[in-house]
């Protein structure tokens, strides 16, 4: 059965009528009788019973009729759906981002999208940088925020803004009054890291041994907030990415331009090369890639 056949059934069953039917389809009647003839021959058998005075329903079209009413209410249903997912009048994105985006830059940047596409849901995923990799690569998420990652992943990566380092010191420590901070200064105090397998943390371990230089760990958690919060209370210091410095600085942390060497590294948007955007994930997309870069 087709939904044309369902329509041209359903139209003669409400007038008992082929002529208001056709009117109502705009068909010509050969084409509404072929059209009926043909459900009927899918069918196995006759739907109406018709004479040239009267146009009755057969016991088999009674039964069809509210079926087929039920089918077309549902046909018309997913079709708006549909159409209003397309006009991005319903919908609804899943994202991941690193926490240092998820947790500065992308508020604001989610204002945006809500205020030109309100009635689109968005889901936000706030997880360390391998796990970002991992819910695209898995298919939990259509778009991602990250490091740049390694060719392996085969994921499309299209860089939004190069983000450096920053030292993190307690606000009250020696090193706060100083314009910059050299690795060597701030190794000498005892260092806060994120635990592995974060990306933050193997970037700095592998920049740091080019330099023949190590971490002196003393403390270690997965969240960023933890870190500030420690750094801020005196318990170390520590290394972010640029754009957690407002983030620290309200937990009581001070950050400063980290040189000798410099380390930064491309932030940008992941989605899986596989895989078509849905009109909403494009859309948030397109902010995303419209948005200012940060100054890091």
């Amino acid at each position: 059965m087709t939904a044309k056949q369902l329509r041209a059934f359903i139209a003669v069953a409400q007038t008992l009528n082929f002529a208001q039917a056709c009117e109502r389809l705009h068909l010509s009647q050969s084409a509404l009788s072929l059209t009926i003839k043909a459900l009927e021959d899918h069918l196995g058998g006759r739907l109406f019973s018709r004479t040239t005075r009267q146009v009755r329903l057969t016991p088999e079209g009674e039964a069809l009729l509210p079926l087929a009413r039920r089918l077309m209410a549902e046909w018309d249903n997913a079709e708006e759906q549909l159409r209003q997912r397309f006009d991005l009048q319903q919908g609804r994105v899943t994202l991941a981002a690193m926490p240092s985006f998820a947790g500065n830059l992308l508020p604001p940047l989610l204002k945006t999208f809500r205020n030109r596409y309100e009635k689109i849901n968005v889901t936000v995923n706030d997880v360390i940088n391998e796990q970002v990799i991992d819910m695209v690569q898995d298919g939990q998420v259509e778009l991602g925020i990250a490091f740049e990652p390694p060719p392996s992943t085969r994921l499309q990566f299209i860089p939004l803004y190069r983000d450096r380092f920053v030292a993190v010191v307690p606000a009250d420590a020696e090193l706060a009054s100083n314009q910059e901070v050299t690795w060597r200064q701030l190794l000498t105090q005892p260092f806060i890291t994120l635990q592995r397998p974060s990306a933050v943390r193997l970037l700095l371990e592998q920049h740091l041994r080019e330099w023949q230089l190590a971490l002196p760990v003393a403390f270690e958690s997965h969240q960023l907030a933890t870190v500030g919060r420690m750094v801020g209370c005196g318990l170390g210091v520590s290394v972010v990415p640029a754009l957690c410095r407002e983030q620290m600085h309200e937990l009581g942390a001070c950050c400063m331009p980290l040189i000798d060497p410099v380390i930064e590294r491309p932030v940008g948007i992941l989605s899986r090369t596989d895989h078509e955007l849905s009109v909403a994930a494009q859309a948030l997309y397109d902010i995303l890639l419209s948005s200012p870069v940060p100054v890091c």
